[in-house]
């Protein structure tokens, strides 16, 4: 699972690096999240399915190759 937050759309809530508990997302140098990750492991895929889902701008993207 690869994921990116798009930065356009990010406001800097943090329920994502909250939810992840800094595993997964983390804030950049602007206090926008962004993926630290390049893949997800499975174990984090449950809780990044999350932060997706609770994204209030829909920031985050789940992304799929073709």
């Amino acid at each position: 699972m690869k994921v990116k937050v798009n930065q356009d759309k990010c406001i800097g809530c943090g329920n994502c690096v909250a939810l992840s508990e800094s595993q997964v997302f983390d804030f950049n140098d602007d206090g926008l999240a962004h993926c630290i990750l390049e893949e997800i492991p499975s174990d984090l895929e449950e809780v990044t399915k999350e932060a997706i889902a609770e994204c209030p701008t829909e920031a985050i993207e789940e992304i799929t190759e073709k």
